[in-house]
């Protein structure tokens, strides 16, 4: 059965450098806040081209966290998507803000201008834009438009490690940029990691402090909102593996996204915009009217696929009553109908055919 994402062949093929680095934490004696961490950051920060990084446990900790550091709470309104799987949702709510919600573009699937900036005005306490699938959104335009109104701007940076705009690596952008490290994102550890980065000094010193319990000094709480949310030593030093071969790694998904581009020719599949640079290929989502048809079609042909994601962050049922007026054609529409097809560095060439020609022999049901 072909994976949407074999783990094991991807940590497999530097698995003697994993261990290593693992080992070295072990010897170490220290596994929270140490060199390792410290050194992922540096390296980190470089790589996005910004002048902090503060890593912390995961994705959703970095957009609560980054929240909090821009005084969001009680009372907030923060403009983000209702496609991207609730994350940024449920960070908002966490701060006990408020999500308002915005459509998406048909074609690429993140946030519609038009929208946004029909939504801006002088109740929005940020905006998340969140680069989905691999995909950069525009977020300079946003900025644009919200600094009209004062009003900040978090990158969800989460699906799209390494891509650029206009020569600008996403996170270095807004206010923050927000990462995950799952072990499934195109730069992952071996469980859970997340990284906030920022040019902010100040910024970045609160985020310091809020991923401690606020602490300015230890056992000294000086900022309301903290927790402990901690990068450990093991997944700093395995991320501080992996990070030389990201860019690596993205060249082989876009490859993979532009043999699927190419070769997928079926009336009834709508592809991605293929858009090298701004997209580094973390999820290759197709469109269908008769998605569940071709779903299984895939499955009975031995090929996985998932679907990325099938509830409209409004339509949660845990948030019933909450979002009753709430309603997005396009969100609605685009979440009915994506399916995400296999893509990882390590498919062979010849999986990558047989996907491109068990989709195009599907015969709708």
């Amino acid at each position: 059965m072909l994976m949407i994402n074999d783990l094991l062949r991807h940590n497999g093929s530097i698995s003697e450098y994993l261990s290593s680095a693992v080992t070295k934490v072990i010897e170490s004696g220290w596994y929270v806040l140490g060199n390792e961490v410290k050194e992922f950051e540096r390296e980190f920060a470089s790589y996005c081209e910004t002048n902090h990084c503060v890593s912390v446990a995961n994705g959703t900790d970095a957009l609560e966290l980054a929240l909090s550091a821009l005084d969001i709470g009680e009372g907030g309104k923060v403009i983000t998507v209702a496609n991207a799987g609730a994350y940024s949702t449920t960070a908002i709510r966490a701060v006990g803000a408020e999500p308002a919600y915005v459509d998406i573009d048909i074609d690429t699937m993140l946030l519609d201008l038009a929208h946004v900036k029909k939504s801006l005005n002088s109740e929005i306490s940020a905006v998340v834009v969140t680069h989905l699938y691999g995909r950069a959104a525009p977020v300079e335009e946003v900025i644009a438009m919200a600094d009209k109104y004062n009003i900040p701007v978090i990158e969800d940076c989460a699906q799209a490690h390494g891509a650029t705009l206009n020569g600008k690596r996403v996170g270095s952008l807004g206010a923050f940029g927000c990462f995950s490290f799952y072990p499934t994102k195109n730069l992952g550890a071996l469980g859970d990691g997340g990284a906030i980065t920022t040019n902010d000094p100040l910024l970045a010193k609160r985020t310091q402090m809020l991923r401690q319990y606020g602490w300015q000094n230890k056992y000294e709480i000086a900022l309301n909102g903290g927790r402990n949310s901690r990068l450990d030593e093991m997944q700093a030093a395995i991320l501080r593996i992996k990070l030389p071969h990201l860019d690596s790694w993205n060249q082989r998904r876009l490859l993979i996204c532009q043999r699927y581009t190419q070769g997928i020719r079926h009336p009834l599949i709508t592809l991605p915009l293929f858009a090298p640079g701004s997209y580094v290929g973390h999820l290759f989502v197709v469109r269908s009217q008769q998605r569940d048809s071709l779903r299984d079609h895939l499955k009975r042909n031995n090929i996985m696929s998932e679907i990325h994601y099938p509830i409209p962050d409004y339509r949660q049922p845990a948030f019933s009553g909450q979002f009753m007026g709430v309603l997005l054609p396009i969100t609605e529409r685009v979440c009915n109908e994506i399916l995400t097809l296999p893509c990882f560095p390590e498919m062979t060439n010849a999986e990558i055919q047989n996907v491109i020609d068990t989709a195009n022999n599907w015969v709708a049901a």
